[in-house]
């Protein structure tokens, strides 16, 4: 059959063939040698289909695959989409087999730089510089071809399509590259409401490994109001996955609305999400326990319920004071109905009971008289409870373990009975004869628990492949090929190697751009508009590659430059005409193509009119960006006195010199080292933040360089700066001289967008090149804020609940000027007058998003803080630099 002319006649006998083996098995032999001759197949209709047949009949027999890999990658964009999924599926089996982990060689030279520097960044920083540096070239080139081939598909009209690429991507591309799928799959989330699930429980899994890689889209995994149960559960999922220092502010004012959903089952998902951000990330877990507590006291018994189950796992991981929570916890004993949460009630009463030692008889005896009607878990911790408070102090509940003994050793359930017969042998309450495990009962009973792992249910759940069934789940299905892991060691490449190389990657480019005049039209769904003009180009060049003679291969050297240029233009012109993201995937085919294959120039070809170069395009990161005139960076030179100055001028005043903002050294706070002078070559800089002259949304900072040697430094300069997370730097000019012994002042501006994360860049000079960093501290994301008393108090009304964080410090004796004056130096905020002797209050907004943050401090022997902000992060820090600020 394999034998038929006809490509219909070729591909039908390949559909044919698993439904043969099916009813014949015997004839598995032939039949795989059928197989062996349809894989052959050049046409891309039948390859699909024989792709199929393989993967049915012999998906083990690798072999078969290694002559037709190269060909298979380059006809993958030509075959029918759903043969592409077929295809993509079998090669990423087939790279998972004969490729080494392309990360194990980035993770060990990566390990090997890091171990020279002094600050190592953490495995998530790695991976998104992994993600601007671009993966190292390390990858075997026959997996470079097969990522190379299937990228353009992920703009396939098909989601089955593009969700293949994507488990192609995140199985077995360098980490750097699997970044190219999150667009792609963001895409998909408009589609019906099926695929909409399938490819949320595939970002969930993504996101549960590589945290950063989502964070850009948080806005797209928002819950709507039309969402379903399962969809609403991804999608919290996911967001709590993507939690970061930096964003945690909004999602936890998303999961707010959340908690009130009328979904019960999405609204106690919500509460545990909130635990989990409130476990990974310490500086918000002082507000979610105190967003919990407030749940608490609300009449949903769903939400209730998981509160109450959060806040138990939240006390095991703190070492602070809980006896104040244990305490009103509780006091629900009597209004909370779910049975997990009274017994989670009762466990921590248990598990703490020495700190609670006054409490523990009193719930021990409400519960002893609702034994009977408690469920079987609470009869359970009820137990514990008993044996717990008899350890601790036997003398008030003589009676009353008794008689719970009692009840359990006639209940219904037989894990009741064997758990009283078991605690009834080791304390032996009543009992003349002591048992000899008695003093072993402490370890029995108050050994102390590991705190509990709140993580994701979808963290390992990348043990199957992604868009699988079994994945979905998350369990083995009937059929399911497990990935194997990447060998230690590759196989032989040359068994990929053949004699025909009429479809390999070399001649490809010739084959193609040949028949792009008739197939243009196709080619083009996956090729974006960018990449016309490079299509063009292939054309001319293999057009004049076909009338050249062997005279021409040996032209001058002159003309080889010439063309050389001519499309270095040429490519510089179709990088700024081609969007973003088909800019990279055009770069690296271009690139590799070169490599292989280096084509003569033709004989005569007129010149092309080069493209003027005056545009400005968004990767020109070396122009000199223009700083508006109140911004401009002032120099100034501390040597020159003000006589002098006056001197220089005239009779001018010291009010006509200046101009733009005031960066003097009388105004200057606490300064901070940029760059020590034995790792600048002897220049030295340092900062400072003087709250004055500030442009909208940037902090304000002073640069102050200072030239300890005998020699002039020139050229000072910023390179390299990095601009994650929305950070904004301008207002920097080169500094053409310092002179030796010598110090210069320059201001500039940077926008943090309300985070901590640092500004970095590199300081160019004479002396080299070194890599700096500005950590702004918190109290400089802030801006004084004006307000009367009652706006205060309206607004403090309006930020409640979790956008509210209270703490308390002792009285060291300051006065009300002190304390004033040290808030200030913290936090620049301003002073709102009140009525109230007892009470200061500071009001001030974040510099970049203009968040309402507002300081109540209440007077005593004991201070109280109460910080209310939108900016839930910023609160809870700021209140901490406060406390520390009074009390040193």
């Amino acid at each position: 059959s394999s034998g038929i002319n006809a490509e219909y006649g070729r591909k039908t006998a390949a559909h044919a063939i698993p439904k043969l083996y099916s009813l014949d098995p015997d004839q598995g032999e032939q039949l795989i040698d059928v197989v062996e001759k349809l894989l052959q197949d050049k046409t891309t209709l039948v390859a699909g289909s024989a792709v199929m047949a393989f993967e049915q009949l012999c998906p083990s027999r690798i072999d078969l695959i290694h002559k037709n890999y190269r060909r298979l990658c380059a006809i993958v964009a030509d075959i029918d989409e759903w043969g592409q999924c077929a295809v993509i599926n079998m090669l990423t089996r087939y790279a998972r087999n004969q490729f080494v982990d392309p990360n194990k060689k980035t993770a060990e030279k990566g390990s090997d730089e890091e171990s020279s520097e002094e600050d190592s960044e953490d495995s998530e920083e790695n991976f998104m510089n992994s993600l601007q540096t671009g993966p190292i070239d390390a990858v075997d080139p026959d997996l470079r071809l097969l990522l190379q081939a299937c990228r353009p598909l992920l703009q396939s009209r098909n989601s089955a399509v593009v969700m293949q690429v994507a488990q192609l991507f995140y199985h077995c591309a360098p980490e750097g590259e699997i970044v190219h799928v999150v667009k792609a799959l963001i895409r998909l989330l408009k589609s019906k409401r099926e695929t909409q699930v399938i490819v949320l429980t595939n970002i969930t899994t993504m996101s549960a490994k590589y945290r950063k890689l989502f964070e850009q889209h948080m806005k797209s995994f928002f819950v709507n109001a039309s969402d379903p149960t399962n969809v609403r559960l991804l999608k919290l999922e996911i967001l709590t996955n993507i939690a970061t220092e930096t964003n945690i502010s909004v999602l936890l004012r998303e999961f707010q609305t959340y908690v009130y959903s009328s979904d019960k089952e999405f609204a106690a998902a919500t509460v545990h999400a909130i635990g989990r951000c409130a476990a990974d990330i310490s500086e918000v877990t002082d507000v979610c326990m105190h967003g919990l507590m407030n749940l608490i006291s609300t009449k949903d018994d769903t939400v209730v319920g998981e509160s109450v189950i959060v806040i138990k796992k939240l006390l095991q991981m703190q070492a602070s004071d809980k006896s104040s929570i244990i305490k009103r916890m509780t006091r629900l004993l009597t209004t909370v109905t779910v049975p997990l949460a009274r017994a989670s009630i009762l466990w921590l009463v248990g598990e703490y009971v020495e700190k609670v030692p006054k409490l523990a008889p009193d719930v021990l005896r409400k519960m002893a008289k609702s034994f009977a009607e408690e469920e079987d878990i609470v009869k359970l911790q009820i137990l514990n409870l008993a044996a717990k408070a008899w350890i601790v102090n036997n003398k008030k509940i003589t009676l009353l373990v008794p008689y719970i003994l009692a009840q359990a050793k006639y209940d219904m359930n037989y894990d009741i009975r064997d758990r009283e017969r078991f605690i009834r042998k080791v304390l032996c309450p009543n009992s003349e004869n002591p048992s000899p495990l008695e003093k072993y009962a402490k370890k029995f009973f108050m050994t102390s628990k590991p705190p509990p792992n709140l993580r994701s249910t979808f963290k390992n759940r990348d043990e199957y492949q992604l868009g699988s069934l079994s994945h979905m789940l998350n369990a083995n299905a009937v059929g399911y090929q497990a990935l194997a892991p990447f060998p230690e060691v590759a196989p032989d490449s040359s068994v990929r190697n053949v004699v025909d190389t009429s479809w390999t990657a070399q001649t490809r480019e010739s084959r193609s751009s040949s028949a792009s005049a008739t197939n243009h039209k196709t080619r083009g769904f996956y090729s974006s508009e960018g990449d016309t003009d490079e299509e063009d180009s292939d054309e001319e060049d293999s057009d004049s590659e076909d009338e050249e003679t062997d005279s021409e291969e040996e032209s001058d050297e002159e003309s080889d430059e010439e063309s050389d240029e001519e499309s270095s233009e040429e490519e510089d012109s179709e990088e700024e005409e081609s969007d973003e993201d088909e800019d990279d995937s055009s770069e690296e085919e271009s690139s590799s193509e070169e490599e292989i294959v280096k084509k003569p120039p033709p004989k005569a070809k007129p010149p092309k009119k080069a493209k003027p170069a005056a545009t400005a395009t968004l990767l020109d990161f070396d122009e000199p960006s223009v700083v508006p005139a109140d911004t401009a960076p002032i120099v100034t030179s501390t040597s020159v006195t003000l006589d002098e100055l006056l001197g220089d001028f005239g009779g001018m005043s010291v009010d006509q010199v200046s101009s733009g903002p005031n960066y003097s050294l009388d105004n200057m706070r606490t300064t901070h080292e940029l760059l020590h002078r034995m790792s600048g070559g002897g220049l030295a800089v340092d900062y400072s933040f003087p709250r004055t002259g500030a442009s909208s949304g940037a902090v304000p900072i002073s640069l102050i360089f200072n030239n300890t040697t005998d020699q002039p430094i020139t050229d000072v300069k910023v390179d390299d700066i990095d601009l994650k997370g929305g950070i904004e730097f301008s207002g920097f000019d080169s500094i053409p001289l310092i002179a030796p012994g010598q110090s210069s002042q320059i201001g500039i501006n940077i926008n943090f967008n309300d985070t901590l994360q640092p500004a970095k860049f590199t300081l160019c000079c004479s002396k080299g090149r070194f890599p700096c960093k500005i950590q702004p501290p918190v109290g400089e994301l802030l801006s004084p804020f004006v307000v009367i008393e009652s706006d205060f108090d309206s607004l403090k009304g309006k930020l409640s609940g979790m956008h509210e964080v209270t703490g308390e410090c002792s009285n060291p004796g300051k006065d009300f000027g002190t304390i004033s004056q040290l808030v200030s130096e913290t936090a620049a905020t301003s002073i709102c007058f009140s009525a109230e002797s007892d009470c200061l209050k500071f009001a001030s907004k974040t510099v970049a998003q203009e968040k309402t943050l507002l300081i109540t401090l209440n007077a005593g022997d004991v201070i109280k803080i109460t910080v209310n902000s939108e900016a839930i992060v910023l609160g809870s820090m700021i209140l901490k630099d406060i406390i520390k600020a009074i009390e040193s």
